[in-house]
């Protein structure tokens, strides 16, 4: 009896494992209804359960650590009270960038692959990953480039400057990391055409969504295994660095701001950037006026810093 129990209890797990995988997989592709659509996604809210910590809701919900931070301001991320309500900031405005390839978005630590229509009839999606960036002093680079290569089981060559860094700080490593769980890349890697920098998986999890790298991207282990099955050599990437988005949605304008991805950027703030955009977001949308804005509410959209998308139209 109790082979059977444990039988039944093992398969339990799988289901639940595979069932949470699926959720962490479906979380993260939206389909494009129309050539314009620039607001993807719902907010939601779930429970924290028995031994929850902020960074198990993000994985189980495709976001990183720091959105859902942001979001649930007022909750320990670490201890939280057990069925205490948690948001999760699921609803995003497109870059405003080309819809090809990849486009990974500093400001917000999020990537967005569109993958290529199969056919006329083929509805465009958008898939969408939370990621690691490079940490200050060690910033993941801007500008445009391509895949060139694809790498399982990678091995990780320290460059200099790092095996440098963790000598200083009596942490000596190798000259080679063999592909294993002691390995930062992962199972799966991008090389890109930035000489040095890769899109790659992790061994620590628990460091996605946060400025943690060495300029490398870093995604969750499933999530780089989805992608690297999807994109091949030659996907345009582009490296962007957009903390002010703006777009309207059934006659409504709303506004999405994130944190500067630098501290010195922090201390002189200007709201001016996002202003703009609003401005040309306006002209552009015939269904909405200057006049229908509430600015005292995107300048509190702007101090607030979220992340999330929120409407400042009356």
């Amino acid at each position: 009896m109790s082979t059977v129990k444990n039988n039944f209890s093992s398969l339990g797990i799988l289901l639940f494992l595979s069932y949470t995988l699926s959720l962490h997989l479906q979380a993260g592709t939206f389909v494009l209804s129309t050539t314009d659509t620039r607001i993807i996604g719902e907010n939601s809210s779930t429970a924290m359960r028995e031994g929850d910590a902020l960074v198990d809701i993000a994985r189980r919900y495709n976001m990183g650590y720091e959105e859902m931070r942001l979001a649930n301001p007022e909750l320990d991320p670490w201890l939280p009270e057990v069925g205490a309500v948690v948001t999760v900031p699921n609803q995003y405005i497109l870059p405003d960038e080309p819809r090809e390839g990849i486009v990974l978005n500093l400001a917000e630590k999020r990537l967005y692959y569109f993958p290529p229509q199969e056919g006329p009839d083929d509805v465009q999606k958008v898939i969408t990953h939370p990621i690691s960036i490079g940490r200050q002093n060690w910033n993941t680079p801007l500008g445009v480039t391509h895949i060139v290569q694809r790498l399982t089981q990678p091995a990780w060559y320290p460059p200099a400057a790092v095996r440098a860094e963790h000598e200083a700080n009596g942490r000596p490593m190798p000259a080679v990391v063999p592909p294993g769980p002691d390995n930062p890349l992962g199972d799966y890697a991008l090389l890109l055409g930035i000489s040095g920098y890769l899109i790659h998986g992790t061994n620590k999890p628990l460091s996605i969504g946060m400025r943690v790298s060495h300029g490398c991207i870093r995604l969750y282990p499933e999530d780089i295994a989805a992608l690297f099955n999807r994109v091949g050599r030659g996907t345009p990437v582009r490296i962007i660095d957009q903390p002010h988005k703006a777009a309207v949605r059934e006659g409504r304008l709303f506004v999405e701001v994130h944190p500067p991805t630098d501290e010195t950027d922090a201390e002189s703030r200007d709201i001016e950037p996002l202003l703009e955009i609003i401005r040309n977001e306006v002209e552009s949308q015939p269904e909405i006026a200057a006049e229908d804005v509430d600015w005292e509410r995107v300048s509190e959209v702007f101090q607030r810093a979220d992340g999330m998308a929120y409407p400042v139209t009356q």
